[in-house]
């Protein structure tokens, strides 16, 4: 597939999946053998179900959740979107009870395309600035 059509595919995964929250449309867009390599439990790297744990879990912490893309760059099948991220703090996240405070971070995530869908997802995060600005400090250890 061309760069844009790459492009194309992760705008509506992070439109459609993140913020319409329609979650089935994760089947269409990400292959059933795709690797998250920043699933934050094992069992979510894998596949379908792996993306779909991870957009329940978020939506279960952040019942606002949203993520706008500030610009998205194609080259092959790799594209990179950076993106800021916000919600509300209204459920458990990694073990910290709801504190009721919004956050806004700046990412950047890299996905690998094949066939029209998503095969890999890698990403740099702020998760510092998203602890801090709910309050908590640095974040406890990822759950291997």
């Amino acid at each position: 597939m061309s760069a844009e059509k790459n492009k194309a595919v992760v705008r509506r995964f992070i439109e459609e999946a993140f913020n319409e929250r329609n979650i089935d449309i994760t089947g269409e867009l990400v292959a059933s053998n795709s690797i998250n390599h920043e699933a934050y439990k094992p069992d979510w790297q894998r596949g379908v179900n792996g993306y779909k744990r991870t957009f329940e879990w978020l939506l279960a912490a952040f019942p606002d959740f949203r993520v706008d893309i500030e610009d998205i760059v194609a080259d092959g099948d790799k594209v990179a979107a950076r993106v800021s991220m916000s919600g509300t703090h209204e459920g458990e996240f990694v073990g910290i009870p709801a504190t009721s405070r919004r956050f806004s971070v700046q990412q950047i995530h890299w996905f690998r395309l094949a066939g029209g869908k998503i095969v890999e997802r890698w990403a740099v995060r702020d998760d510092m600035g998203m602890m801090q600005q709910l309050g908590v400090g640095a974040p406890p250890g990822r759950r291997r």
